[in-house]
């Protein structure tokens, strides 16, 4: 099986370039109408050109435009993938829960707590080899963002989108990630399954401890990272561009603060064999994370990818010269039989 994909998609919008071409042509077949009939009598002038083919001319403007589709393809560079490779290799499922809820703009840690837990994150992911991972995103409600992968790059680029407005529903609710996480695992295991949950911790929807028993249950490790200060601290509003207007405030016009809520993780974690970690500004709860990881006993993961991409706009840029030759080599008149009536005649 190939897929085919576009290394430039982008470039393909000027394709919308067709209509300038289709609208230019007619136009251009008008004017010169206009000018005939400027000049003198239109079946006039038809009749003394009748070497003129309005046929050949179509066919050259469609040559043109031809050409033009198949080189705007050739730029977008298609390319596709020869080969699907099946990769084995030995590790455990770790699945990254991430806090997104406002409470996370918190900035008791620098810059704030959710940009802190995203550099972590992203270095846990560096330090991976052979591990699947896999990333949630919660507040009120949690979401899988990336299941399960093997493609560390692609985990990146959806943890690098992860904000406090990709929830809809305000809140946190960590039961709901743990609920979220169960299914997201290999349901046939019960063990290998790794759930690390970074939060300030101040749940106030469901119960995270009766949630965690489930886990438990399904062979799920859970550690927790707690992010943030135990003295609270105002959560400050942003403006669309980014710009701080100050602090939230309850209805009674009160700061609001959030500060962390340790028993909470640490119960979550000693109920599944896990650990909780505080985080630190030397990142050194991580490593200890990898370290627990890699001391665990793996097992075979396979994932399958086309791992070979190969160009094909030589094709497309082949087939638009072509087009332009042709074009080049047909002439608008056309050869007239003529009748032979003797030499003197």
């Amino acid at each position: 099986m190939e897929v085919l994909k576009f290394e430039n998609p982008d470039l393909l919008h000027l394709l919308w370039g067709v209509i300038f071409w289709i609208i230019f042509f007619v136009w251009t077949v008008k004017y010169k109408r206009y000018l005939l009939k400027r000049f003198g009598n239109l079946e006039i002038l038809q009749k003394l050109m009748r070497t003129y083919s309005p046929q050949r001319r179509n066919l050259k403007y469609a040559l043109i435009i031809f050409s033009y589709i198949f080189f705007v393809i050739a730029l977008a560079n298609p390319q596709i993938g020869k080969r699907l490779e099946e990769f084995t290799r030995k590790g455990v499922d770790v699945i990254v829960a991430l806090d997104v809820s406002t409470s996370m703009l918190a900035e008791d840690i620098k810059p704030n707590r959710l940009e802190k837990a995203k550099h972590e994150i992203g270095q846990l992911i560096d330090l991976l080899e052979g591990d699947r991972i896999g990333l949630i995103a919660f507040a009120g409600i949690a979401h899988v963002q990336c299941p399960l992968t093997l493609d560390y790059s692609a985990a990146k680029l959806f943890l690098n989108i992860m904000d406090t407005d990709i929830i809809p529903q305000p809140g946190t609710d960590v039961g709901e990630a743990i609920k979220k996480a169960i299914p997201a695992f290999n349901s046939e295991d019960r063990k290998h399954k790794v759930l690390i949950l970074i939060t300030d911790g101040e749940s106030h929807e469901s119960d995270p401890l009766e949630i965690a028993k489930e886990a438990e249950k399904e062979g799920i490790i859970i550690y927790t990272v707690g992010i943030g200060s135990a003295q609270g601290v105002p959560i400050p509003v942003y403006t669309k561009g980014g710009n701080k207007t100050g602090f939230k405030k309850d209805r009674q016009g009160n700061v609001v603060t959030t500060k962390l809520d340790v028993v909470t993780l640490q119960k979550i974690a000693y109920q599944t064999g896990g650990k909780y970690f505080l985080a630190s500004s030397g990142e050194a709860e991580l490593d200890e994370i990898y370290e627990e990881i890699s001391a665990m006993e793996k097992k075979e993961l396979t994932s399958k990818r086309f791992s070979q991409y190969e160009d094909r706009f030589q094709i497309f840029l082949i087939l638009g010269l072509i087009l332009i030759v042709l074009e080049f080599l047909i002439p608008e008149k056309k050869r007239l039989k003529r009748e032979w009536r003797g030499r003197f005649v």
